[in-house]
């Protein structure tokens, strides 16, 4: 194939050229074509291509083919001459993300010893996987402050070809994985990278960069990371979470996160303390059920009750007597139903779910004396309430009638 001049090599800031059509072709069952220059990235070292237009025609994919760079269009293009317009502020995006992650990696490993083991540009948050079992909120500060240190001193970035032969001349915090001519990206006094991807001229364009997030993954770890435009506009999303929450528990945005434990602590003694009353309740009911009760077996739909609630009741009564219970209860999206018998009865509640089954969609289970149902055809419930009692009649031989 015909090689391709790589424009963004020369000038990563060039947004739009003119270019020759060398070879028209296709790929995946669509038109594309290869220039005989270009100044749109193809998908390499965890960038993702360029997008942008050639002849006003979008361009869906970019890909290297080994010194070619092909263009894959959303539809056909005329031969000849054709205007290439990059998306600037897709490739200044990704310019300020690289840069950062170059930055970033120098940082870990300087700080941590934590070695860069993969790099991925997402289109709203990049990874790094960092050579390191754990890390310390100190820890953590130190990177994010050394990184950012190399930006507001607005450090030179610049790049240039080395000869295999001499590329051991340059300290390289990597060994390059390609062999030939390579490239290097240097910050200034900071950095050195066998990298073709697109960089800032400087760190200061990179703006800020933040660690956003963190997990494990092969024994190693993995941060998300943010720089520039993201970094902003996920602290701003953030920064109005906040006082959004601040509002809301009436304290300063500082105090949220204590406001919000101290939330989560009461929620867990009031759920313990509901429950305790539940289960108090449901025994005294039980009673009443039991004295309003014509038989052993008691069934129905209660309109009035939770699932939990339903299954305490059900409990209680079959705990008070020789009885056998079937209750539906509707909660807001679902159905359930529960079934519960006395330990003196026999039948095998777990027989049950098959043949309710059969009637309706549901999952759940249970064990001999308890089993509990969710379908998501909750107007059936009565259906199932009824079938429910049908088979207990069946297989249990002091139900029967």
């Amino acid at each position: 194939m015909p090689e391709t001049r790589r424009l963004y090599y020369e000038d990563a800031y060039l947004m739009e050229f003119d270019a020759e059509v060398a070879l028209k072709t296709e790929h995946e069952g669509l038109p594309a074509v290869i220039l005989d220059r270009t100044a749109f990235y193809p998908e390499s070292g965890g960038q993702p291509w360029d997008k942008g237009t050639l002849g006003g025609i979008e361009v869906l994919k970019v890909l290297d083919l080994d010194g070619a760079v092909l263009h894959v269009l959303k539809s056909e293009i005329a031969g000849g001459t054709v205007h290439g317009r990059v998306d600037g502020p897709i490739r200044f995006d990704h310019m300020q993300q690289h840069t950062g992650q170059h930055i970033l990696s120098q940082a870990f490993y300087e700080t941590l010893k934590g070695e860069t083991l993969s790099f991925h540009l997402g289109p709203d948050v990049s990874t790094l996987e960092i050579g390191l079992r754990a890390i310390s909120d100190t820890e953590w500060d130190r990177v994010e402050d050394r990184a950012n240190a190399i930006v507001w001193e607005d450090r030179g970035v610049k790049t240039y070809f080395v000869p295999e032969e001499k590329i051991g001349e340059v300290p390289l915090r990597r060994p390059p994985k390609k062999q030939g001519l390579l490239r290097v990206v240097e910050v200034d006094g900071f950095d050195y990278s066998a990298c073709g991807g697109t960089h800032c001229r400087r760190t200061g364009e990179v703006g800020m960069i933040k660690l956003t997030g963190v997990e494990k993954i092969r024994g190693n770890l993995r941060f998300e990371f943010r720089c520039g435009g993201r970094a902003l506009r996920d602290h701003r999303g953030k920064d109005r979470t906040v006082r959004k929450l601040a509002g809301a528990l009436s304290c300063s945005d500082g105090d949220v996160a204590a406001q919000v434990e101290k939330l989560v602590a009461d929620t867990k003694t009031l759920k313990k303390r509901t429950r305790r009353l539940e289960e108090r309740l449901a025994a005294f009911e039980a009673g009443e059920v039991i004295r309003a009760a014509s038989g052993p077996l008691i069934a129905g739909v209660l309109e009035d009750k939770t699932p939990d609630e339903a299954r305490f009741l059900a409990l209680n009564v079959v705990k008070s007597g020789e009885f056998a219970v079937v209750y539906g209860v509707r909660s807001e999206s679902q159905g359930h139903l529960i079934a519960a018998r006395s330990d003196s009865l026999l039948a095998d509640l777990r027989k049950l779910v098959p043949v309710i089954g059969s009637i309706l969609p549901c999952k759940g289970g249970g064990g001999p004396s308890l089993v509990e149902l969710v379908t998501s055809e909750k107007a059936r419930l009565q259906e199932a309430v009824e079938t429910a009692v049908g088979w207990l009649r069946a297989n249990e031989e002091k139900l029967k009638t």
